[in-house]
């Protein structure tokens, strides 16, 4: 049987602590601040539900589940799961970054590289991998620090509950105290993942931690941020803040008790990296979140090409130019994915994708994404702020005479300019939009971090050995003079 929809929301009534706008949240599948966007959440397990041939795969006895969860043996079996994550993406969009496709993604990582575990580590991690998936759990995680002094270490930082660490252990498991970030799509996660991706140093050992554990856990509590659904006037103001606002918080672990059968790593900074990148987690997380964008700039492209068209200016060399730059930005992504794919690499008996290729993609789309941002607000012009204030303007009377004499376009009827510029200012304008922006900028780290990597991970043997040789075969010509001219 398959996971739905009816079954993903049954899953997230139970004691999970939320607060929002100073309210503890009773219900996150009715509650106005989430339920657009959790129902959006439950659709893509109703997509698995309703093609479980193209979404799921069979774990060897009859249970299916999604295939992000599989482990690839081949070029086949990666491209058969990438095309299930970019129908997941085209749900909503490309607009929901942490769908449960990305960290099952990073749990397959982890799991090409259990061998870079302990051995308790590693049990702990094959024994909840299998069980996560056999649930098709839904995971989100938190492995950034809250943001406070970042000259110092995790342990320097004032205040003393600041960044979550351990602060007991005994035979049944170790007690967690303090916080993390962001916890995007955490309010409608089954199960949330808390470590850490930046470098500890000696001293931190408290905070060097992987553990995994139910949402409605003890004394795990989710700050929210403002919720750009709970604003909307209507789905046809705010098309995209209604639906899929996937929402982010503040994790605070209150004296949180975490099983040793869910506990990873345990005290060992090195492992906190090495789990990351000596393992491919770092890569199969990365690959879904480059897999979302190229469909969610499919989108972008789709609707900047639209404006053109309503707004008759599909013709100008100009937006043509423009047009074609953003369509060769967005097939460059696309490029990079089957690259990446083409040239993958067996990893302990798992097809992952090239490293050198999926952090170059990084690189490309931490600038590709403004770029389509700033240009569709050029072709937009001054349409994204003279639309009515909402749909109650189409009064059938007065106002919405008004509407059809002044909203005009070469192609499109008055309602329909009107929708889609709504469309437009709610992907690039809006909250909502501005969230995007920021997001797809920052959320697989800073820029030089990512340049860094590529740097890293980039092989340096050929390009230098292609100089090197060339060099060779030229020199000064030390002949003397006289033999020269003779």
């Amino acid at each position: 049987m398959v996971k739905d929809g009816a079954a993903h929301l049954r899953g997230l009534r139970d004691a999970r602590t939320i607060f929002i706008d100073g309210r503890r949240v009773a219900d996150v599948t009715t509650d106005p601040a989430f339920a657009g966007a959790v129902a959006s959440a439950a659709s893509l397990y109703d997509l698995q539900a309703e093609d479980p041939e193209g979404m799921t795969f069979d774990l060897g006895d009859g249970t299916r589940t999604g295939l992000a969860w599989m482990l690839p043996r081949n070029h086949a079996e990666l491209v058969k799961r990438r095309v299930a994550m970019e129908r997941i993406a085209a749900r909503s969009c490309g607009m929901m970054g942490r769908s449960p496709d990305h960290v099952a993604s990073t749990f397959v990582g982890f799991m090409a590289g259990r061998h870079a575990y302990d051995s308790r580590g590693g049990a702990a991690l094959s024994s909840y991998f299998e069980a996560a998936r056999r649930a098709d759990h839904w995971i989100g995680y938190v492995i950034i620090n809250p943001q406070a002094d970042k000259s110092r270490q995790a342990k320097d930082q004032p205040g003393g509950d600041l960044v979550a660490r351990i602060v007991d252990e005994d035979a049944g498991g170790i007690t967690i105290r303090g916080a993390k970030m962001l916890a995007t799509a955490g309010v409608m996660a089954n199960e949330l993942m808390v470590s850490g991706i930046v470098a500890l140093m000696p001293g931190d050992e408290p905070y060097a931690f992987t553990a995994v554990m139910p949402l409605a856990t003890k004394g795990i509590k989710l700050l929210s941020r403002r919720s750009y659904e709970a604003a909307v006037t209507s789905v046809f103001d705010y098309p995209l803040s209604a639906r899929f606002d996937e929402n982010d918080a503040v994790v605070f672990f209150e004296d949180v008790k975490i099983p040793w059968d869910r506990v990873f790593v345990h005290r060992d900074l090195r492992m906190m990296q090495a789990q990351w990148h000596e393992t491919r987690a770092h890569v199969m997380q990365n690959y879904q979140c480059i897999v979302r964008l190229s469909v969610k700039l499919r989108f972008l492209l789709g609707l900047a090409h639209r404006i053109a068209e309503t707004n008759g200016i599909l013709g100008f060399p100009q937006t043509r130019e423009t047009l074609g730059l953003l369509a060769a930005k967005a097939s460059s992504i696309e490029a990079m994915v089957v690259a990446m794919e083409a040239q993958g690499e067996d990893f302990h008996g798992v097809f992952v994708p090239d490293r050198r290729l999926l952090v170059s993609a990084q690189v490309l789309a931490q600038t590709i994404y403004p770029e389509f941002i700033e240009a569709i607000r050029g072709l937009s012009g001054g349409g994204l702020v003279m639309v009515p204030s909402s749909a109650a303007d189409f009064d059938g009377g007065e106002v919405e005479r008004i509407i059809q004499a002044s909203q005009r376009s070469p192609v499109a009827g008055s309602e329909d300019r009107v929708k889609l510029m709504k469309l437009a200012w709610d992907a690039v304008g809006s909250e909502f939009g501005s969230r995007h922006l920021q997001y797809e900028m920052f959320y697989s780290g800073p820029q030089f971090a990512i340049r860094g990597n590529s740097y890293r991970f980039h092989d340096w043997t050929g390009p230098k050995a292609m100089v090197q040789g060339f060099m060779d075969s030229y020199g000064l010509d030390r002949a003397p003079a006289k033999a020269a001219a003779e």
